[in-house]
């Protein structure tokens, strides 16, 4: 095997500015597809398997017999690497064109085998299959096998295919202003699937439409008031999340309050747009939560549960996972809405909850058909550890209609 490019240099300031971009790109982005830890930068993996792929120009003393030949045939391949890993170029033909032709140059015309045993959220088997690769993505999660195979493996069957949607060209090409295609497309590897991206985003507008009129009254609009210069205008938005903490009885018989689990009551921390939760107790020990600006006092826990158990915001008793656990499978959690969070351009805006609010949730739903014991596999889902052993525990009644709303929808699609 010849020495690659990576063995010898890559243009890791290109490649680190590129993948720090795409924390910053929203629309059309595979990690939109599903929150997924650790999910690695497209660009980072584009290039690390390019750069795998490609021989280093002194794997070839034949062709680059002195340094300063082997120094221009590098930087060439440099600005081929440059290029590949810029987000626009997702699926230009002619980069990945010249990067694919180099790898042939280098491993011959033979199609490659990629195999990613752990694919996780699956950017590096999306990217060999990019980079014209025969990828085969393996996870145990079933959250990840669902995100590849919507990435990798349903793309190429619809790949050249048009839209099958009853839908007029005058509508379509409304539809298309305001989502355009091309960003959708560059979720869908190698281009050539605008007609599934033009699928996936007509039916997804109709299940929206279709379920805000089901149960759109259960998702109220939020009063808020927006200024704009020296004038305050208030006006209705709507809710992009409801943000809830679960909670326990308080272990200290002098307490008992109703205590929230939070990891972090900080709800954003952009420069300049810093917002943080502030638990009030009042005289009966009830808990309110109030909306501040900046980030909590540096001296002050950022929440109430860390790696190391939890504490009570009231009396600051510790308290053990093993207490939390015991009362979960005895009493179950509670929940609580402690923040919401509205859509007001050109920014959020973060509202305290109230009762109001809170009543939207008590809805009385059949949940039977997800009344399905989870896993008994405590070590690795460990939601029954905490007394949510059944599917249905895992949502509150309104979280479940949805669901089934949805679940309902598709198969009026299909």
């Amino acid at each position: 095997m010849n020495k690659k490019l990576i063995e010898v240099a890559i243009p890791l300031q290109a490649i680190n500015e590129a993948s720090g971009r795409e924390k910053s790109i929203r629309h059309g982005h595979p990690s939109t597809l599903h929150l997924w830890w650790a999910r690695r930068p497209l660009a980072a993996a584009r290039a690390v398997l390019w750069a795998s792929l490609v021989d280093d120009p002194s794997a070839h003393p034949d062709r680059f017999p002195t340094d300063e030949a082997q120094a221009r045939e590098r930087s060439r391949l440099f600005k081929i690497c440059e290029e590949l890993v810029k987000w626009e170029n997702s699926n230009d033909p002619h980069v990945l064109d010249a990067a694919r032709r180099e790898i042939e140059n280098s491993m011959g015309s033979e199609p490659i085998e990629f195999l990613d045993p752990f694919a996780g959220g699956g950017s590096i088997p999306l990217e060999a299959q990019r980079l014209g690769l025969v990828a085969h993505a393996h996870d145990l999660n079933p959250v990840a096998v669902l995100i590849n195979k919507a990435m990798i493996e349903i793309p190429p069957r619809f790949a050249g295919k048009p839209s099958v949607h009853p839908c007029t060209k005058t509508e379509k090409a409304k539809q298309n202003a305001q989502l355009p295609l091309k960003q959708l497309n560059n979720c869908l590897v190698g281009g050539g699937c605008s007609g599934l991206a033009d699928d996936i985003r007509y039916y997804g507008e109709w299940m929206k439409r279709e379920a805000n009129q089901k149960i759109g009254k259960f998702y109220p609009k939020v009063r808020i008031t927006q200024k704009i210069g020296d004038t305050a205008i208030e006006k209705d938005a709507n809710v992009i999340a409801w943000i809830w903490a679960r909670t326990v009885t308080c272990p200290n018989p002098a307490c008992r309050c109703k205590m929230p689990l939070v990891h972090s009551f900080v709800l954003s921390r952009k420069k300049g747009e810093e917002i943080h939760i502030v638990p009030i107790v009042g005289d009966d020990k009830a808990i309110r939560y109030e909306i501040r600006n900046g980030l909590p006092p540096k001296d002050s826990p950022e929440g109430t549960v860390d790696r190391s158990g939890a504490h009570c915001c009231v009396c600051h008793t510790p308290v053990d996972f093993q207490y939390i656990r015991e009362f979960g499978k005895k009493h179950g959690l509670g929940s609580q809405l402690i923040a919401i969070v509205a859509d007001s351009e050109p920014r959020r805006c973060y509202l305290e909850a109230s009762d109001e609010y809170n009543n939207c949730i008590n809805i009385d739903i059949d949940s039977s058909e997800l009344d399905i014991k989870l896993p008994n596999n405590p070590r690795d889902f460990k939601t029954p550890n905490y007394g949510m052993a059944r599917f249905s525990d895992l949502f509150t009644p309104r979280q479940l209609l949805a669901l089934t709303t949805f679940s309902d929808l598709i198969g009026e699609v299909v």
